[in-house]
């Protein structure tokens, strides 16, 4: 039976108080028995227990994640892929990998990278002439309405290459990468607007906007560091370029965003670092970057005004820098887009409460937690009233008068999420735990422990108008001692927690064999309505659109030769590839138009060529197209790659790549040897 959460929870914990009754010393024999539906081989859970020294609370936990089969979760948590480059799927509260979604690096599995469309998307999103295939993806951004997620696209920022992805949830593919030459690194991204309207890129390491090379000794006179707002097009679905604009900031290390939503609703925030503009040593006996960034007291809060910069960005007061448009900081200053709020030093997370009232700032080099007032903020603002102004000009509001207070934390506090019953989590690097504490009272109700050295975390909805609550994710950096000894590099640790009771639980660690994942987003399973197949047949993935090429049947499959260029219409369907055979020339341009005519469900092919590195991933209804030069003579086996049938592996067929020079040594001969059933034999009884 297919229970909502508080059914099967409620369910769950009748059923481990009974459990617990039935192993308890001098409650009734401790034989209660696990048996088989066939009747099989049984043990009491009193046996199981002892066998595998569980506690109680072990199985209580095991049963408040486990998920029968054909159970779907409740929940599916989008996470970053960190240097793999990739988005991850993972559902809760089974905590199972259901998917990988290629974003900024191949993923042959998918087919992405392979084919002719994901290779230009992958170009578009690069420098020119160097298309980048590792990426560090940070910050997972899910489309919102009214301040909540609608599961509609998910946005992912590459840090390492400052790009921003566009991920179509009806299909769960990438299907847009964009590039800002201003920047070069994005550590603040991606974050979105309320309703979608803007996707926040801050870039982290300043540099100089034009993409000209300063020395590094002429640091606070030529590098910039910039915030990207890009435009988001919903009716399209893509990132508008031309409609996005930036704004230039001092030569600080911007860091996270989050955006304001109902009280706040037209403003951003974003943490800062460094606003003591160390370079590093530069050769001349400075300090390390690490120290000299952390010399001062204070960093700055950076509050942004994006509604009235969109009006400012679209006026002449706006420059274009590299086919951006650029607020210049002089400009936003001048406007009152921008303001500073000193911050306790190194703050890593910035977040808005649900309400919008608050911002709550977190450093790693302070042991509490500071929440700022908004309407204290918009005050002073208002008002004008500064407490002074930073080297670049930028008004600065007085720390004091526009708190409400601070939250003593513990080592190490990193970011913070909520839920729906006013409470705050926040993350304790150093401490390796996560507290939680009263919006309301400024508190600390209870800390739990985790393993170890957690960086972000994901509640249900936690970052969102409406937050879900329930389960937590601490996302560990470190497993040490968690799991089986795998060598030097170790997994991450994504450990899933109960938060629903009066008292954090632990529920279930889960390794992640995958380079650093940092953030990730929680929203119920049901805001989300996938594909079930490309319909109509011949879909191509980043239209959606019927894609020109693809033959709709078997009866339109065919080779059509023009000089060349050999074009090859091809259809899969179980378990035939038609044509199986194709024979071309040594230099010919192969152009594969490839369509998978089946709509069943699931009924998923595949397509490769041996030693061409040919790989397409053929969901139902979907066309591809891929273009290489034959410039290798030989015979090549093709075939289909996912198991499909009873006859999957008959499903093949042959391409032929004859030389230039057709009696080259080493190729075939005009009269090959025969060695088939029923050739002939010669004269002396020999085969033929």
């Amino acid at each position: 039976m297919n229970m909502p959460w508080n059914g099967r929870s409620r369910a769950a914990l009748a059923l481990a108080t009974g459990l617990a009754l039935a192993v308890a010393p001098g409650c009734g024999d401790g034989k209660t028995r696990v048996a088989g539906k066939g009747g099989g081989g049984s043990a009491s859970i009193a046996e199981l227990m002892k066998a595998r020294d569980l506690s109680e609370a072990d199985v209580v936990a095991a049963l408040k994640t486990y998920t029968p089969t054909g159970v779907k979760d409740e929940f599916l948590m989008f996470a970053s892929g960190g240097h793999g480059g990739n988005a991850l799927v993972i559902g809760v509260p089974s905590m199972r990998i259901l998917k990988y979604i290629g974003v900024f690096t191949p993923e042959p599995w998918q087919g992405y990278g392979f084919d002719d469309e994901t290779k230009a998307l992958l170009a578009s999103g690069s420098p020119e002439g160097k298309t980048l295939t590792w990426g560090d993806m940070h910050h997972p951004a899910l489309s919102e309405t009214d301040g909540v997620y609608d599961g509609q696209v998910l946005f992912v920022n590459d840090k390492a290459n400052a790009r921003v992805a566009v991920v179509d949830l009806q299909d769960f593919t990438t299907q847009q990468i964009v590039h800002s030459a201003i920047l070069r690194s994005d550590h603040g991204g991606a974050f979105v607007t309320p309703n979608t309207e803007y996707v926040i890129e801050g870039g982290q390491f300043p540099a100089p906007l034009d993409g000209s090379v300063a020395d590094i000794e002429k640091y606070d006179d030529f590098y910039r560091g910039a915030v990207m707002f890009w435009k988001f097009d919903r009716a399209k679905k893509r990132i508008d370029p031309a409609a996005s604009f930036a704004i230039e900031m001092p030569p600080y290390f911007q860091d996270l965003a989050d955006a304001g939503k109902l009280a706040s609703d037209g403003w951003c925030f974003l943490n800062s670092f460094n606003t003591e503009r160390s370079y590093g040593t530069g050769g001349a006996g400075l300090p390390p970057m690490e120290s000299g960034a952390s010399r001062n007291d204070m960093d700055y809060l950076h509050v942004i005004n994006w509604r009235q910069a969109e009006q400012v960005a679209a006026s002449d007061k706006a420059q274009v820098i590299q086919g951006v448009r650029v607020i210049p900081l002089g400009v936003a200053v001048e406007e009152g887009l921008l303001h500073f709020v000193p911050e306790p030093k190194s703050p890593h997370g910035v977040d808005v409460t649900p309400n919008g009232e608050e911002i709550c700032i977190a450093g790693k080099l302070s042991t509490q937690a500071t929440v700022f007032s908004f309407a204290r903020i918009k005050e002073h603002i208002d008002q004008k009233k500064y407490a002074g102004k930073d080297p670049y000009g930028v008004p600065i509001l007085p720390f004091k008068d526009v708190i409400r207070g601070q939250v003593e934390m513990g080592l190490g506090p990193l970011h913070t999420q909520f839920d729906d019953k006013g409470f705050a989590y926040t993350t304790l690097f150093i401490e390796s735990k996560i507290a939680r504490w009263s919006l309301k009272d400024l508190k600390v109700i209870e800390k739990i422990p985790v393993h170890y050295n957690v960086g972000h975390l994901s509640v249900a909805g936690g970052d969102t108008a409406k937050p879900d609550g329930r389960f937590l994710i601490s996302m560990n950096k470190w497993a040490i001692d968690r799991f089986a000894d795998v060598g030097p590099l170790l997994p991450q640790n994504f450990q899933l927690i109960d938060i629903a009771g009066d008292s954090m639980q632990l529920l279930y660690d889960m390794p992640l064999p995958l380079g650093e994942p940092h953030y990730a987003q929680m929203i119920k399973t049901e805001l989300i309505k996938p594909w079930e197949a490309y319909t109509p047949v011949g879909m191509n993935q980043l239209t959606h659109q019927p894609d020109p090429h693809a033959p709709k049947s078997a009866q339109e499959a065919r080779i059509e030769r023009n000089g060349d260029v050999v074009d090859v219409y091809m259809t899969l369907v179980r378990s035939t590839i038609t044509p199986d055979t194709i024979k071309v020339k040594e230099g010919d341009t192969l152009k594969f138009h490839v369509t998978n005519v089946e709509q069943t469900r699931d009924a998923t092919h595949g397509f490769c060529i041996a030693d061409y590195n040919v790989n397409l991933s053929m969901e139902p209804g979907k066309a591809a197209n891929v273009t290489f030069v034959a410039d290798r003579p030989g015979v090549f086996p093709f075939y289909c790659t996912e198991f499909c049938s009873a006859l999957h592996m008959e499903m093949g067929g042959f391409l032929l790549v004859e030389p230039k020079n057709e009696n080259a040594a080493g190729t075939a001969a005009a009269d090959p040897p025969r060695n088939r059933a029923d050739a002939k034999p010669s004269a002396d009884g020999e085969g033929g």
